[in-house]
């Protein structure tokens, strides 16, 4: 038959034979309604097997108790796996099909092999009641995977199942992105940690030798494609595809590990596919010898039907008999499936939340109730983040200091940005919000500023998280120190976001730059999430941004990334008279991204991502320096009831006061504002340049933006940031705003000029850079030479 490993693959470590391995591919279990509709049985194209493979672990995993199984797969195979593990109307899978039905949902759907599912139904084989969800994925083939992890342990966590004995996850994979893809790495390292740990995923990986076109000897360095499951000691179980009882048995045995030890546990179904990537690929082109033999094979169903009526279990009538039930079961199911009018993306939901929207799906309200508290809960609060709420606790001596100058702070009725973050964060836990923050170093914080969690001084271990001492019946509050990955652990917190509207979920980056390895996830979950699976996501990302000559992979979030991935439409200018204008942007975004200048707003943008009748991502540009600027604080009188976020923060100085006198107003956004404050005080120019603060970037705030144009009707137009001129916010702000004057002025430009790297590695450099900028920024006569 020929090697279907490289010739040093062929054998195991006790160097026995390795069985000859003859299933079919790994997602394309036979499925014959469609097809059979057109015409005719086609025949099987791969891992049959894997369908009674998936339905033994789900049955064993059910007797032993579990009732909520969470799955994530690649697409090859998953309209299989749909209607025959976890029992989706084939109906609605037809649907999918029909290109002549408009669809009702809003958003660009998706492919149909990308769309998730959730379904309740009994389990026969166990006669209990089990939950099966398979989470939607883009063609990232293992991006799926900490998402998956994410999602269950939320479930386990909302549930109170400490141990994993409830709900459990199974993950699929391809052998050949199970060896090559990094975040499968990432995500058997975070298995085992105390706040990631989702107490066992059984993995079954289909291994039919080859990964589109590149075959074992050239896709990994490693034996198997399972190799990489050592790092964690998992037990791996290599089988034979062709014999499905040994299959079975296998299957068992993960489910039996999974559920005594609470370990990942892994299945190499070792197989073929009997086409090549697709159906219409050729796959002689590539592989001929491996394809002459792969067609002499007999598919594993004639195989394993032949042996039971030899060996007398079932007769061949019999066995037709079954293939023509099903073959009925499709046809009547595609026939039913032509009385659909609309499809209805929501149907593919794997993360319902019931109770939050209503029945068609649609916010309850359109508003968003103040975000500010009463002055004693924020006396409260700010008394227990300057405290150590257990007795018998030693702390360090700097901290000591860090505490008392916070309880200082709050008596003199002012946060900075720890203290508002901790206020924000304390109120909602009030409200039974749960509250989950995750990253590298996020307990103490990358800049010294957090302190969530206390470590006392001379016993290991014992720690103290004062969030957790609050409120008699608060929320649990969850912050934890992750592994060192972006891509995995961003990946999980998307999905933990998934699994209930009522928790704020944050990732922050321990610098923003950082988030560029977790790019995947950004770029096919959170950004275009809703539009493809209609599935809303509050997620926040929290990530430190600022040029403060501390050298290119230390300074920017990349805003520009972002904002360039925002749906909104520069050059039209929204109806400004709509009512609730600001929560119908909101509504209609794709996500939000904020860079707020004030401890205060930050304080209130993060109670409104959970007030708000909706969820949308969030992306904050955190800052750095601003952490301990003495002029970055807020009054509790701009955190009281009745205040909001400010989406806009105007002028309020000198040049407020007599408009007609301004000759340049400025707008910008973040840091930056206090550079200008300064340089604008030493100019002795408060009269003459306005100084407005774009905080909320998308949705762009065009209502409040045309009020300041208006409001300076004799001053230059200029937009002011600190980052560098094919960077930063420019290309983003300048056609909005554009479009809010109708073009009547021209916007120009205050700031670095255009750079490959993100900033310069050396601080006189930098100070140079920032001179020029703020030099532009307030000589009058600077953009007269291009008028």
């Amino acid at each position: 038959m020929g090697h279907f490993f490289p010739k040093h693959q062929c054998r195991g470590a006790t160097g026995r034979r390795l069985p000859k391995p003859a299933a079919l591919e790994p997602g394309r279990p036979v499925c014959r309604g469609p097809c059979a509709a057109r015409g005719g049985r086609p025949a099987p194209q791969g891992c049959e097997v894997l369908i009674p493979a998936l339905k033994t672990i789900i049955d064993k995993s059910s007797e032993n108790g579990v009732d909520y199984v969470i799955m994530g797969m690649p697409h090859r195979g998953r309209l299989n796996v749909l209607a025959n593990v976890i029992r989706k109307e084939l109906e609605q899978i037809f649907c999918q099909f029909d290109s002549k039905l408009e669809a009702a949902d809003e958003g660009s759907g998706d492919v149909k092999y990308h769309l998730g599912m959730y379904h309740r139904r009994i389990n026969r084989v166990t006669d209990r009641n089990i939950t099966l969800s398979l989470v939607a994925n883009p063609s990232h083939l293992e991006a799926a995977d900490p998402v998956v992890m994410g999602k269950t342990k939320a479930e386990q966590f909302y549930c109170g199942d400490t141990e994993g004995k409830k709900v459990m996850s199974i993950l699929l994979h391809g052998d050949a992105a199970f060896a090559g893809q990094g975040i499968v790495y990432e995500t058997f390292h975070l298995s085992d940690l105390p706040s990631y740990t989702t107490h066992g995923t059984v993995h079954v990986v289909v291994n039919n030798q080859i990964g589109f076109t590149t075959d074992p000897r050239m896709a990994r360095s490693s034996p198997y494609p399972t190799d990489v499951a050592r790092v964690v000691n998992a037990p791996i179980f290599h089988v034979n595809s062709d014999d499905p009882e040994a299959v079975m048995y296998v299957c068992k045995v993960a489910a039996e590990w999974r559920s005594t030890f609470h370990k990942d546990v892994v299945v190499d179904l070792v197989c073929y596919r009997r086409n090549g990537h697709n159906e219409m690929d050729e796959p002689m082109f590539t592989q001929p010898l491996m394809y002459k033999q792969i067609r002499k094979q007999k598919p594993v169903l004639q195989k394993y039907a032949e042996l039971l009526v030899s060996q007398g279990v079932v007769n061949q009538p019999e066995y037709e008999e079954e293939i023509s039930k099903y073959d009925k079961i499709c046809e009547e199911a595609f026939a039913r499936s032509k009385d659909e009018k609309i499809l209805h993306i929501k149907h593919w939901l794997d993360s319902p939340w019931p109770g939050f929207f209503t029945l068609d799906g649609q916010p309850r309200s359109m508003s968003c109730p103040s975000t500010g508290l009463e002055e004693d809960v924020l006396t409260h609060i700010g008394n227990v983040a300057s405290s150590v709420p257990v007795e018998n606790f030693t702390i360090h001596g700097g901290l000591s200091r860090i505490l008392k100058t916070r309880g200082e702070m709050v008596k003199n009725r002012t946060v900075d940005w720890a203290l508002a973050e901790y206020m924000a964060f304390g109120s909602l836990l009030k409200e039974g919000i749960h509250i989950r923050l995750s990253g590298q170093d996020v307990e103490r914080g990358t800049f010294s500023h957090r302190h969530h969690v206390l470590h006392d001084q001379n016993v290991d271990k014992k720690t103290c998280i004062p969030m957790n001492h609050l409120w008699p019946n608060q929320a649990p509050y969850t912050v934890c120190n992750s592994s060192l990955s972006e891509y995995g652990v961003l990946g999980f917190e998307l999905g933990f976001a998934m699994a209930s509207p009522n928790a704020l979920v944050l990732w922050e980056a321990q610098f923003g730059d950082f988030h560029n390895t977790a790019q995947c996830i950004i770029d096919q979950f959170i950004c275009p999430g809703q539009a493809k699976w209609v599935r809303q996501n509050g997620i926040v990302l929290l990530l430190p941004h600022g040029m403060e000559g501390m050298g290119p992979e230390h300074s920017s979030a990349r805003p520009e990334r972002f904002l360039q991935m925002c749906n909104d439409d520069p050059d039209v200018l929204p109806d400004l008279a709509e009512a609730n204008f600001d929560i119908s942007q909101l509504y209609d975004c794709n996500w939000v991204v904020v860079n707020c200048s004030t401890p205060g707003n930050f304080f209130h943008v993060l109670r409104r991502q959970i007030l708000l009748p909706f969820r949308k991502p969030l992306i904050i540009f955190t800052p750095k320096s601003l952490l301990r600027h003495p002029e970055a604080r807020t009054s509790f009188d701009e955190m009281l009831p009745g205040t909001h976020f400010q989406r806009v923060i105007p002028e309020d100085g000198p040049a407020a006061q007599n408009p007609g006198n301004v000759k340049r107003l400025l707008f910008c956004t973040g840091k930056v504002y206090y550079d200008l404050t300064r340089e604008r005080k030493a100019r002795d120019m408060v009269e003459q340049v306005a100084i407005t603060r774009i905080e909320q970037l998308s949705p762009f705030p065009f209502d409040l933006l045309l009020q300041e144009v208006q409001k300076y009707p004799e001053a230059e137009l200029a937009w002011c940031q600190e980052e560098h001129k094919n960077q930063g916010y420019y290309d983003y702000v300048k056609p909005r705003l554009r479009t809010t004057i109708s073009r009547a002025k021209p916007v120009w430009y205050a700031g670095r000029d255009p750079a490959a790297a993100p900033a310069t590695g050396n601080k006189k450099t930098h100070l140079t850079e920032l001179q020029r900028l703020l030099d532009t920024a307030f000589d009058l006569d600077a953009f007269k030479k291009f008028s």
